[in-house]
């Protein structure tokens, strides 16, 4: 084992590749939480907006009409 170690370490036409590899997987695994993150706080903040206007309607202050344009006006996600 301590032979392989010092057989990839000790050449750099091995361990370049490696290196190079091993920082872009991680920079995809990085960019793919960051983005499965922003999408569930697009998810929340849209139903939090839908329980608010639900509640504005239920109130009285706004008709269901208006709530649902206010909806449809929103942002889809892309």
């Amino acid at each position: 084992m301590d032979e392989l170690i010092h057989n990839l370490t000790s050449s750099e036409d091995v361990i370049i590749p490696i290196i190079i590899f091993g920082g872009g997987t991680l920079i995809a695994v990085v960019a793919i939480i960051f983005s499965v993150g922003r999408k569930i706080t697009r998810i929340k903040e849209r139903e939090k907006t839908r329980r608010e206007l639900a509640a504005y309607v239920a109130e009285g202050s706004m008709t269901p009409e208006d709530a649902e344009r206010l909806m449809k006006a929103s942002p889809k996600d892309t």
